[in-house]
């Protein structure tokens, strides 16, 4: 446990790192993701692969669709000027198709997603005839491959549906059935243990007492790593006693991916997460970046078997001795949630093999003007509206890192680039897209 001095309340750490330069967001996420190696990949059923992250590419079994089928309800025909008269032989139904031979002047009733029956090539809709008996009367010409459904035409057999990296949310397990697939080799999911230090902090519904508050963090975090995929344990609330944290985080090192700390790693005499990593032999890699909020962001790795924390439950080999990441989260919930955004969201879907986003940044036009700070960018939260072929971010409300007001509701974080003065009305800015 960390012993070290501590006089007159000051941890010996505060003044580590005061006067290095500050690493900016791109800085920060490019030392993150060098430290990444993906994590082994593992079968999946379908239904349990929501929010995962595909390790191999998904091919089609056969084409999707499987037959030529009615777009509409309607009538097979064949192809041919309006005003004919023809004789409705059969129906083909959706999953009970017809096994009768349209000729020239025949049609068969078929409903929407029926394959269309032999000997027709168009498809002529249901209110474009007059019905009378059995025969029906064309009101208009129809030409061949009218509202028919060609085979392959979603997918061809054997072509790619979904390629390894993809992340796996509604539309993608929909393409993923589709192509006949039943489970999916997807990334193992990430552990991640999650600490809140704060002697201040109660469970959420717990009565309060004077100078305590709600621990939001824990749910935000949690409900963030899980959006991201990863597996995670009930959170852990701490006090503020580095001999309590430093067995936290001994405990938490042995079994996770990710240990996500939130609070304790600022400069105040009762911030202990950093020398209690310290104390474990975690490798610091930065701590503090130009960004607002979020500047006392704390990254590092720790590798099992090279310090006196045991890898519990965990056999010996190379998958076991793997890094474990550490991200030191400011304590203020709206800090906590911008960083995790910029920085743990990527690292988590990175240890999943997803693949990264290389299209053209996303920008917006500002809605109102926002005053620069001159050293670090700022992570605004904005609301999104949409004008004409235009994009505008309006910032959410007051922009305090304590206001939770300013998450709600909000669609992305507009990156305004530090500097002097104001950053005007109509100014492009970058967005980082919010976690929903």
């Amino acid at each position: 446990m960390y012993h070290g001095s501590n006089v007159d309340g000051l941890n010996p750490l505060h003044n580590a790192g005061m006067t290095s330069e500050l690493l900016t967001v791109a800085q920060a996420q490019e030392q993150i993701l060098a430290a990444i190696a993906p994590l082994a990949e593992e079968a999946v059923t379908i239904e349990a692969a929501l929010d995962r992250v595909l390790a191999r590419d998904v091919r089609c079994a056969g084409d999707v669709p499987p037959f030529a089928s009615a777009a509409m309800d309607g009538y097979a025909v064949l192809a041919g000027p309006a005003g004919r008269k023809l004789q409705v032989i059969g129906e083909s139904r959706a999953g009970v198709p017809s096994e009768l031979v349209v000729g020239a002047d025949q049609a068969i009733r078929t409903s929407t997603g029926a394959a269309i029956p032999a000997g027709a090539d168009a498809l002529v809709r249901q209110e474009q005839v007059e019905l009378e008996g059995d025969r029906v009367t064309l009101r208009v010409a129809v030409a061949a491959a009218d509202d028919i459904r060609r085979p392959g035409e979603d997918f061809a057999a054997g072509a790619t549906a979904l390629r390894a990296g993809t992340e796996l949310g509604p539309s993608e397990l929909a393409a993923a059935a589709a192509a006949g697939a039943s489970e999916l080799w997807c990334a193992r999911r990430p552990r991640v243990a999650i600490l809140c230090t704060g002697t201040e902090l109660r469970a959420p519904g717990e009565p309060l007492g004077p100078g305590q508050i709600h621990n939001s963090n824990a749910v935000t975090l949690a409900a963030l790593a899980t959006r991201c995929g990863a597996s995670v344990t009930p959170a852990e609330c701490l006090a503020d006693d580095c001999a309590a944290i430093e067995a936290a985080l001994a405990t938490a090192l042995a079994s996770a991916d990710v240990v996500i700390v939130s609070g304790g790693v600022s400069m105040g005499p009762h911030d202990y997460v950093r020398p209690a990593l310290d104390a474990l032999g975690v490798r610091e890699s930065f701590w503090r970046v130009a960004v607002q909020p979020g500047k006392p962001t704390w990254f590092g790795t720790f590798t099992a078997g090279r310090s006196r924390v045991v890898d519990v439950g965990r056999q010996a080999n190379s998958q076991s001795r793997r890094s474990r990441l550490i991200f030191g989260l400011p304590g203020n919930p709206v800090a906590a949630f911008v960083s995790f955004t910029l920085f743990t969201r990527p690292a988590l879907l990175a240890l999943q093999g997803s693949i990264p986003d290389r299209g053209p940044e996303e920008l917006a036009e500002l809605g109102s003007s926002v005053k620069r700070d001159p050293a670090r960018t700022q992570a605004i939260r904005v609301r999104l509206e949409r004008m004409d072929d235009r994009t505008i971010a309006i910032p959410n409300g007051p922009q305090g890192s304590n206001l939770i007001s300013s998450l709600v509701g909000a669609d992305a974080l507009a990156m305004i680039p530090p500097g002097t003065g104001e950053l005007e009305v109509g100014s492009r800015v970058a967005l980082v897209a919010l976690p929903r």
